[in-house]
């Protein structure tokens, strides 16, 4: 048994979209501490470059809007401008809209279900061939689709796209892996709960008034968030297919009439 290595991604080409900031550059840190080489993939090119300038030499910065299937498609040919083979694929790119019921408009569905669901499904479809090269039995490549806790439970707020989407990931999970299993594709997700970011401003802005109502007491730090994807990515979850990872210091699994808002 060589459990030295059990965890060590050296030679595996990853690609996190959302990879400039928040979950996906937790994730995308993480891959290059353990000997991958990140290509990261955000809208905005600016801030992609910056961040992968500041991850160092391991990190590739690939712009690219991933919101619709054009842009799914176009970021795999920058891929392939580059790379032959894909070892992990990271969907964390996503989108929330909040908005009283009375009001909450069509373009908070069209975006959101759009960008959380749809899109995963499309970039992992693009970038099949590269994903199949790099498969085997002996070392399956990885899809790790980032979902949420608010798919798994109610938040305080109005946020029903969201809340839907992310249920749909957590099942397309299973869907998406029953099939690529058969290509030696391990696909599998991780349902974050509140870690600091431009999307979870509350546990950014308001971390320890939110840790109050985590079993834990306290939000999530970058090294939880990477230790999952990790996990997930490396030899150490080669067994692990269609499953999701809740993340969340046990808000979903060990909370007793707890609140995140409380």
């Amino acid at each position: 048994m060589d459990t030295n290595s059990l965890f060590r991604l050296d030679g595996r080409i990853a690609l996190v979209t959302g990879g400039s900031r928040g979950i996906g550059r937790m994730i995308a840190a993480g891959f290059i501490a353990q000997g991958a080489k990140v290509y990261i993939s955000s809208r905005k090119a600016d801030a992609c470059f910056a961040a992968a300038e500041e991850l160092g030499p391991n990190c590739v910065a690939l712009p690219q809007d991933v919101s619709t299937v054009a842009g799914c498609q176009a970021l795999a040919a920058q891929f392939a401008e580059h790379e032959a083979k894909l070892d992990i694929l990271v969907n964390n790119a996503g989108a929330a809209w909040g908005e009283p019921f009375e009001v909450f408009p069509e373009k908070g569905w069209d975006k959101v279900m759009d960008l959380n669901v749809k899109s995963p499904f499309f970039l992992t479809q693009a970038l099949y061939e590269p994903l199949k090269a790099a498969a085997s039995r002996q070392r399956p490549a990885k899809v790790i689709n980032i979902t949420s806790i608010d798919g798994q439970r109610l938040n305080p707020w109005e946020t029903y796209s969201y809340h839907a989407s992310k249920s749909a990931l957590i099942y397309l999970t299973k869907r998406m892996a029953a099939r690529l299993i058969r290509d030696a594709i391990n696909v599998t997700s991780i349902a974050p709960g509140a870690f600091a970011s431009e999307m979870n401003r509350a546990a950014r802005d308001h971390g320890d008034a939110v840790a109050q109502g985590i079993p834990a007491k306290r939000i999530g730090v970058d090294e939880d968030m990477a230790g999952a994807a990790i996990y997930l990515a490396s030899r150490a979850g080669d067994y692990v297919v269609g499953e999701t990872i809740t993340v969340d210091g046990g808000l979903v699994h060990a909370a007793l009439g707890t609140s995140i808002d409380a």
